[in-house]
């Protein structure tokens, strides 16, 4: 087995000589902490396209990065294995205030700052028709009897919603759950739930502004965490998912909703969309590498009439840690 994990003589000079060079070291160090696409690290480095293309082929063909095509758009990220961990290693010893790694960094934070801000706008301009909006892409009546279905007539004690919107799903499941926690990063829609749960005399759920990338909610403390329709606009979807799956007690469920993938463009320039959906191998690997197991998987095609041609997908998968008799956190205390 520890064989396995090591390089051959000739693995590891292929490996360092793919690195062996200042782009290619640059992007090393970038991709280390998420995804890019071509456009993003043309930005970051000032340099052409062409030149930005070659060295990533040169960095995959290494077996250092991998590249997952979608749509028009191609994501590179780093690759699992010996010889992505000894880029890793390099890296990682590489001075943080090296100058021109803190520029890309700096530079890299600006171009995330900006999409998250484009996000915002939208949603702030969507905000109190959003419902109406998301039911064009699918039938929201089917969407939600699959997820009632999936999570079973049991009561649960705690439930998180991540990126809750208009508080959808904290009056859906309000008779299956003791508290709740509704967390988004609009305050536009921030407002229409709290109008809603209102409107609806729920006083056991809450929302409130976060981060879905850095979650203010003590770990292990919830039994049910959803992601409804939010990964599409993330630039990092899995960094979001290792944040819900820190969320769970041990034996407690993950639920995702979300697009398989499609091939709509123009989602990206109107709908602020920055994934075109995911398949079911690439949810699997994402989920897996949480400890979670995956459970169940169900398509929910969109109807004969509606000319988007967006299908919907439910993962839900589960904590397999047993379940202990410590006592339930403070589910509404925030955490550092």
């Amino acid at each position: 087995m520890a064989d396995e994990l090591k390089l051959s003589v000739d693995d590891t000079l292929a490996a360092l000589r793919a690195v062996g060079e200042a782009t290619r070291l640059r992007l090393i160090a970038l991709l280390s902490e998420s995804e890019l696409t071509v456009k993003d690290a043309t930005a970051i480095l000032g340099q052409s396209q062409p030149r930005i293309s070659r060295h990533l082929k040169l960095l995959a063909e290494a077996g250092l990065i991998l590249r997952f095509p979608e749509g028009s758009w191609v994501y590179y990220r780093l690759a699992d294995g010996p010889a992505a961990d000894a880029a890793r290693d390099l890296i990682s010893r590489i001075s943080k205030d090296d100058p021109v790694l803190s520029g890309d960094r700096e530079r890299f934070q600006a171009i995330r700052k900006a999409k998250a801000e484009e996000a915002a706008a939208y949603f702030a301009a969507k905000a109190k028709t959003w419902d109406t909006e998301r039911s064009l892409h699918a039938a929201d009546s089917d969407v939600e009897k699959a997820l009632l279905s999936a999570l079973g007539d049991k009561p649960f004690q705690s439930f998180l919603d991540l990126g809750t919107g208009t508080g959808r799903l904290l009056e859906l499941l309000s008779s299956r759950y003791t508290s709740a926690l509704g967390i988004d990063a609009s305050h536009d829609m921030l407002s229409v739930a709290r109008a809603n749960l209102a409107r609806s005399g729920l006083s056991n759920a809450q929302v409130r502004h976060g981060d879905i990338y850095a979650l203010n909610v003590p770990p292990r403390s919830f039994d049910v965490v959803a992601v409804h329709q939010v990964l599409h606009f993330l630039d990092d979807p899995a960094r979001a998912l290792a944040e819900a799956a820190r969320a769970l007690r041990p034996g407690g469920r993950l639920l995702i909703i979300d697009f398989a993938p499609h091939e709509l463009e123009f989602l990206r320039e109107t709908h602020a969309h920055r994934r075109l959906g995911f398949g079911h191998d690439q949810m699997r690997r994402w989920v897996e590498a949480l400890d979670l197991e995956m459970e169940q998987v169900t398509d929910l095609a969109p109807q004969t009439d509606n000319d988007t041609k967006l299908t919907v997908t439910l993962w839900l998968a589960r904590d397999p840690r047993i379940v202990t008799d410590l006592p339930l956190a403070n589910t509404t205390r925030e955490v550092a």
